[in-house]
């Protein structure tokens, strides 16, 4: 499947023109504001080109267990290239820690892409999402492989997107209790690679409120947002642990549009 027409197929409301540019999808997602000041990271987001990234919505894919592994896929392309590229280009620290946790989390997701290329029935399959085509500078606004807070960054980023999104499209694989299983079992280990990466970064291993940490962009902060909430199943946790400690216990879902909205930002076909 042409990832444009993936993309058509998972968005369930018009976040983005057919003819717009990622520049286009950053203010119409909220992603910055009129004057987004990026301290503490020069992301430069001012200098964003303006490719091409997707097309306009279609119709919403809810308990599609098929459409759920396509965007799981999607996103597992995404890291996999990230860290592949990450290590080779020498950005992290060699010999140390940081390398080694990049290292292993790099094979991780490698093997989630082969496992999900395999549920989805193979390459040549009707189903198959082919890999698209990244730019993690998106468009020279980012420099993550040559500046190491940069590439820690847009880690966090990716891999708490990761974290919500797996949650959110839990409920369209229940008709495959197998499928969701093995899902969930990937959902636990990018919240293990989400907590280490935001531990390298100096922060707590979780996410508070909607707080996106020191020195994240403003433009990341369409990951967090909903994470505020305190409400589960009916009960008010920060009635008894505090707003702080009540959003902390549960990572909230980000639904399929969201999730595109974000990885859109990095694909130029």
């Amino acid at each position: 499947m042409n990832i444009l027409k993936f993309i058509e197929s998972f968005t369930t409301e018009n976040l983005m023109n057919v003819k717009g540019s990622r520049r286009d999808i950053f203010s119409q997602v909220g992603l910055l504001g009129k004057n987004a000041a990026l301290t503490a990271i020069p992301f430069g987001i001012a200098a964003v080109t303006s490719t091409k990234a997707s097309a306009a919505i279609q119709k919403p894919i809810s308990g599609n267990p098929i459409a759920a592994l396509q965007l799981a896929l999607t996103l597992e392309y995404l890291e996999d290239e990230f860290y592949q590229l990450g290590l080779a280009s020498g950005v992290i620290p060699t010999g140390g820690r940081d390398e080694k946790v990049f290292m292993q989390i790099a094979d991780h997701e490698s093997d989630h892409v082969k496992f999900l290329i395999a549920g989805l029935g193979g390459e040549g399959s009707p189903n198959f999402v082919a890999k698209p085509t990244f730019d993690f500078t998106v468009g020279g606004a980012f420099n993550p492989f040559n500046n190491y807070a940069q590439f820690l960054a847009l880690s966090q980023a990716f891999e708490d997107t990761g974290v919500r999104a797996y949650k959110g499209q839990a409920t369209n694989l229940i008709s495959t209790p197998d499928l969701l299983t093995a899902a969930l079992r990937i959902h636990s280990v990018e919240a293990r690679h989400a907590s280490e990466v935001r531990r390298l970064r100096g922060l707590k291993g979780w996410i508070t409120g909607k707080d996106r940490g020191a020195g994240m962009p403003e433009a990341t902060q369409a990951v967090y947002n909903g994470e505020e909430l305190t409400i589960q199943a009916g009960f008010d946790t920060a009635a008894l642990f505090g707003a702080a400690a009540g959003s902390e216990a549960y990572d909230e879902p980000l639904t399929g549009a969201e999730a595109v909205a974000i990885a859109s930002l990095f694909i130029v076909a």
